[in-house]
């Protein structure tokens, strides 16, 4: 059973679906501060839809492209995110507009929030939001 469009993805799901191996997704990482996938406890990734679509604009200018890894960073400095995404939408068919959208709202300033803190309240959200799917669907079956 293959996982929706806007499921979240392992580290080895996201590795398949670039075409790179696992070890690149987390070298990425530690050279590009806008990449930032959701850990969970022992330190497991969870990729979102829109971490997937900045992972295929990155991809695409370092591989596609050309592009050094300083000329990406000096990409993403002077013309944000959203050009960095935009890079990989006609490279890889899972990237989509909706994922453009939401990644830049997430490269929007995060106030005193600090990334765990966040990515905690984000996890916490997807559950409380999952339990209220399932007693709506007991609901209608009641």
């Amino acid at each position: 059973m293959a996982k929706g469009p806007n499921a979240f993805r392992t580290i080895s799901e996201a590795a398949d679906e670039l075409g790179v191996p696992q070890h690149v997704l987390r070298f990425w990482e530690t050279k590009f501060s806008f990449i930032r996938p959701m850990k969970r406890a022992g330190g497991r990734r969870f990729y979102r839809p829109q971490d997937i679509a900045v992972l295929s604009g990155v991809r695409a200018l370092l591989h596609a492209e050309g592009y050094t890894i300083k000329g990406v960073q000096k990409l993403h400095r002077e013309q944000g995110l959203t050009h960095v995404i935009a890079a990989g939408l006609g490279d890889n068919g899972s990237a989509s507009l909706d994922a453009l959208a939401a990644a830049s709202l997430d490269s929007l300033p995060r106030g005193d929030l600090a990334d765990e803190a966040r990515d905690r309240l984000v996890l916490a959200l997807d559950d409380l939001q999952a339990v209220k799917a399932r007693l709506d669907g007991l609901l209608r079956g009641a």
